[in-house]
């Protein structure tokens, strides 16, 4: 039985991707903060023939990330993958030192230390997933502390992937563009939906590069518009 934990699982990409993943002999973790929602996600991965396990936590918790480790330890993990993240999004004048700190704790700190409690009981072949975004290599006007987030992600998922690598553990990181989630729904100005991804292509992004032999390692992932940058 496969079994997968899934950060930010109650909405977005990560229910795309749990609903993708979902199968016969899956065993999902299903980590978020709305228990609603989280139990509609539930549903849609039981429909599909997988087993689900809801974990309500808040990531900018280190105790809480103890909490999701333990709940999710209990035998070795074939994939985690670190999808949950926050955007704030505002002029860096207003960015406050509670919002710096929290897209720290939650995009980066939460992915370091669930990775560190569970990758090394993970078999060769499985694989730690970041869901990351292509502000992780380009700086847009006001997401200063998303970037940031998102290029501190960068590097260390660079020097973990090496550090895994002869363990046959793979780092598999994914960077969308603009991706229609509930994300935008605290963006002001202009956001044309109609422009970006959907979720379920990042989802059959990560689906790809998972469903490759275990020798392969898909190590990035960068999946844009034809229709260039909004």
């Amino acid at each position: 039985m496969k079994r997968i934990l899934i950060t930010g699982a109650s909405r977005g990409i990560g229910r795309a991707i749990a609903e993708k993943l979902a199968a016969e002999g899956t065993s999902l973790f299903l980590h978020g903060r709305d228990e609603a929602a989280l139990a509609e996600v539930r549903v849609a991965v039981e429909q599909r023939g997988a087993s689900a396990v809801l974990i309500r936590a808040d990531l900018a918790q280190p105790e809480e990330i103890t909490r999701i480790a333990a709940a999710a330890g209990g035998a070795p993990l074939d994939a985690l993958i670190n999808n949950a993240g926050i955007a704030v999004v505002k002029p860096f004048e207003e960015v406050t030192l509670e919002d710096w700190q929290r897209a720290l704790a939650i995009n980066v700190t939460a992915p370091f230390l669930l990775t560190q409690k569970l990758a090394p009981a993970m078999p060769a072949g499985a694989a730690v997933v970041n869901i990351s975004s292509v502000a992780a290599k380009t700086g847009f006007p006001g997401w200063s502390a998303y970037s940031m987030s998102k290029f501190a992600l960068e590097g260390w998922s660079q020097s973990v992937r090496e550090e895994l690598r002869s363990r046959g553990i793979r780092v598999i990181n994914i960077y969308p563009a603009a991706t229609s989630t509930d994300i935008w729904k605290n963006v002001e100005g202009e956001c044309p939906r109609e422009k970006m991804m959907s979720a379920g292509e990042v989802a059959e992004a990560v689906s790809y590069a998972l469903a490759r032999p275990p020798h392969v390692l898909v190590e990035n992932v960068t999946l844009g518009s034809l229709g260039g940058a909004l």
